[in-house]
C-alpha cells in the first residue's frame, strides 16, 4: 500500500519492516518523530534515555544481545553521544545497528549549523543520506543490511526539510531478527591490546565500504543530454538540482555519503567538461574530490552558511530563475516569544527586575532572553547552565555572590545537568541554580522525562523526585516555589543568593499548553482604572497589548495566569 509520509515517518517505517526491535533516543528537533512514529508499532520497544550517549549506549547492547536495534538524536546530541560512538566503530555489532542523526541547515530550532558528516569520516563509521521519504524507508532498510554484512554501525543523516516534507512511500512487510549472543572479549572489550587488533579492522573496512558504494546502486549517476557539467549532490540539494535543471546536466546522486565512491566518482569527472559539487553547510564532497586530484567547483559558488533553495540553486549554476509572486506590504515581524501563560514568564521578570547576571540552557526559556525580559546572559548547550554557572562564580569569587544565578529546565536537568550540580556541592561554589520544572519536555513537542512518571508510550513509570535528588547530590539548601506567584518567587531568589553555600530552587508549575492543565479564563480590563503605564507589557506576554492608550486582552490567547494582575499598581486588571 502507498502512503504519503513525513521524512522522519518514513524512517519509522523503514525501521518497522526492517525488524528492528529496540529504540531508544533523546529528543531533539528535527528528529523527534522518528521514535514517536516508531513508538506506534507494538512489535518495536521504544523509550525516552536521559540523553543521547545513554541512548546509544542502550542501543549498542540491544545489537548486542542480537536484536536490530536504532537510536535517533538531532546533529548536537551527537556530540553527546561521541565517546561512545567512536568506540562501536571498533567493536563492530551483532544484530544490525542504526544510529539515526538530523542536521539543522538554517538553524530553524538549534544553537548551531555543524555538518554530521565529518562524525562519519571522523569515527570510520558509514553513513547513508536519503533524499526523500521513499528514501527514508529504503534506506533504513538498507542500513541494517550494511550494518551486518560489514559488521559496523551505520549513521542515517536526515536534515530539517527531509525529515519534516512528505513524499509518497510503498509499505512492506515486517521480516523479524534474532541473532544469538555469543561471548565475545576479543571483539567487545576494548582495553587497548583488543582495540589495537580491531583498529586494522576498521580500515579494512572502510575500503570495502568505499568499493560496495562503487558497485551498489546507492551511489547513482543521471545521465543528461549536455556534458558541459556534471553535478554531484545529495539530500535537499538534489531536489533543488533536479526541479531547476531537471536531465540537462548529468548527475552523480550520492546516498552512502561516507565512504565516497572513489571509482565513480573518477569516472563521473571524466565524463563531464565542468566539475561542481553541490552540498549545504561545509565542502564535505568537494574536499574530497580535490583529494583526488580533480578539478571541482563548490563553495565558490555556493555558501557554506544556511539553506539552499530552488532559486539560489538556479542563480548560481545559470539557469532560469522562477519568478514568484511578491505581497504588497512587508508582513510584520514576529519573533518567537514565550506562550501567554508560560511559567517561566513570572521567573524571569523577577531575574529582571533584580539584574541577576543569568546563565541560561537549552529549552523554551531560551526565550526569556528575547524582548522584553532580555533576562539571559549565556546559552551554550544542555547542562552548561550549571557548570558554567559554577566556574563564573569560582573565576570571580565574591564579586558576583548574590547577584548570578544558572537557569535549567527538568529534562536537561536529567540530560546533562545532574553532573554540574554534583561539581558545584563537591568543589562548593556559591551557586544557585534554579530548575524550570514545567513537567514536560517543551522544546520538542511534550515528550515524557524521568521526572513525569509516564515512559514513551504514555504508560506510568518511576518519577524522579527532584528535590530528594538535589539533597543527594550534595545540596542542602532546596526549596519549591510557584513562578505564578511573583512574591514568593523573588523572596525564594533573594533568600537563596545571600546564603554563603550552594542551593537549587526548583521553579514548578506545569506547562500552560499541556492538555490536563486546566486555566481559569482570561483576565478582564477595567479601561477606567488603566492608566496606561504599561507595567502589565514588561512582563512580554502575547495576551496583552495597548489600544487607543489602554491595555487590551486577547481571550484567546490568556490562561488567566495572573502574572500581570500582580504587576498593575492600580487594579485594572
Amino acid at each position: 500500500m502507498k502512503k504519503l509520509m513525513l521524512g522522519n515517518e518514513a524512517v519509522a517505517r523503514g525501521l518497522y519492516e526492517a525488524g528492528c526491535s529496540f529504540v531508544s533516543s533523546y529528543p531533539g528537533t528535527p528528529s523527534t518523530e522518528m521514535t514517536e512514529y516508531v513508538a506506534k508499532y507494538p512489535e518495536v520497544y521504544a523509550e525516552w534515555a536521559p540523553n543521547e550517549k545513554v541512548a546509544m549506549e542502550a542501543a549498542f547492547g540491544a545489537s548486542l544481545a542480537g536484536k536490530r536495534s536504532f537510536c535517533a538524536m538531532k546533529h548536537v546530541g551527537l556530540n553527546v553521544a561521541a565517546d561512545p560512538l567512536f568506540t562501536v566503530a571498533y567493536t563492530g555489532v551483532n544484530a544490525g545497528f542504526v544510529i539515526g542523526v538530523a542536521d539543522d541547515p538554517g538553524m530553524h530550532s538549534s544553537q548551531n549549523e555543524q555538518d554530521s558528516r565529518h562524525y562519519a569520516r571522523a569515527s570510520k563509521i558509514p553513513m547513508l543520506e536519503p533524499a526523500d521519504s521513499e528514501e527514508a524507508t529504503r534506506f533504513t532498510k538498507l542500513a541494517y543490511e550494511i550494518s551486518e554484512k560489514f559488521d559496523t554501525p551505520v549513521l542515517l543523516k536526515m536534515c530539517t526539510r527531509v525529515a519534516h516534507s512528505q513524499s509518497v512511500v510503498e509499505e512492506g512487510e515486517r521480516v523479524e531478527v534474532q541473532k544469538p549472543y555469543e561471548k565475545n572479549p576479543q571483539k567487545y572489550i576494548m582495553m587497548p591490546g583488543n582495540a589495537k587488533r580491531r583498529h586494522p579492522v576498521v580500515e579494512e573496512r572502510t575500503a570495502r565500504l568505499s568499493a560496495f558504494g562503487d558497485e551498489s546502486d546507492v551511489n547513482r549517476v543521471e545521465e543528461g543530454s549536455d556534458h558541459s557539467m556534471g553535478i554531484i549532490t545529495s539530500s535537499t540539494s538534489y531536489q533543488y538540482v533536479k526541479e531547476v535543471l531537471g536531465d540537462r546536466f548529468p548527475v552523480l546522486k550520492l546516498g552512502m555519503i561516507w565512504p565516497l565512491p572513489e571509482k565513480k566518482i573518477r569516472a563521473f569527472a571524466e565524463s563531464v567538461s565542468r566539475l561542481v559539487v553541490v552540498e549545504e553547510l561545509d565542502p564535505f564532497v568537494e574536499e574530497y574530490c580535490r583529494n583526488l586530484g580533480l578539478e571541482v567547483e563548490g563553495k565558490s559558488l555556493f555558501s557554506p552558511i544556511g539553506e539552499f533553495s530552488q532559486n539560489l540553486v538556479a542563480e548560481k549554476l545559470g539557469a532560469p530563475v522562477p519568478q514568484g509572486v511578491a505581497l504588497e506590504e512587508a508582513l510584520p515581524q514576529r519573533p518567537p516569544v514565550m506562550c501567554a501563560g508560560c511559567p517561566h514568564r513570572g521567573l524571569f521578570y523577577v531575574l529582571a527586575k533584580n539584574k541577576i547576571t543569568t546563565l541560561g540552557d537549552i529549552g523554551c526559556y531560551t526565550l526569556g532572553a528575547v524582548p522584553p525580559l532580555n533576562a539571559l546572559d549565556s546559552t551554550i548547550c544542555m547542562g552548561a547552565s550549571v557548570s558554567g554557572l559554577h566556574g563564573f562564580v569560582k573565576a570571580l569569587e565574591g564579586s558576583v555572590d548574590g547577584k548570578t544565578v544558572g537557569v535549567i529546565g527538568d529534562s536537561t536537568f536529567m540530560h546533562s545537568g545532574m553532573t554540574g550540580l554534583v561539581n558545584v556541592a563537591y568543589n562548593n561554589s556559591n551557586a544557585t541554580v534554579i530548575i524550570l520544572d514545567n513537567s514536560i519536555t517543551g522544546m520538542t513537542g511534550h515528550q515524557q522525562n524521568p521526572t513525569t512518571g509516564m515512559n514513551l508510550k504514555g504508560e506510568p513509570a518511576a518519577a524522579v523526585d527532584l528535590e530528594a535528588l538535589c539533597r543527594a547530590l550534595g545540596i542542602r539548601r532546596v526549596r519549591v516555589v510557584d513562578p505564578y506567584n511573583l512574591a514568593q518567587t523573588e523572596s525564594a531568589i533573594k533568600e537563596e543568593l545571600a546564603a554563603a553555600e550552594p542551593s537549587v530552587i526548583i521553579s514548578r508549575r506545569p506547562c500552560a499548553l499541556l492538555k490536563y492543565v486546566k486555566h481559569n479564563g482570561p483576565i478582564s480590563v477595567n479601561a477606567e482604572k488603566c492608566r496606561s503605564c504599561k507595567a502589565c507589557m514588561k512582563v512580554g506576554c502575547p495576551a496583552i497589548s495597548m489600544k487607543d492608550g489602554k491595555a487590551v486582552i486577547d481571550n484567546t490567547l490568556c490562561t488567566g495566569c495572573g502574572v500581570c494582575t500582580q504587576l498593575c499598581k492600580f487594579g485594572a486588571l
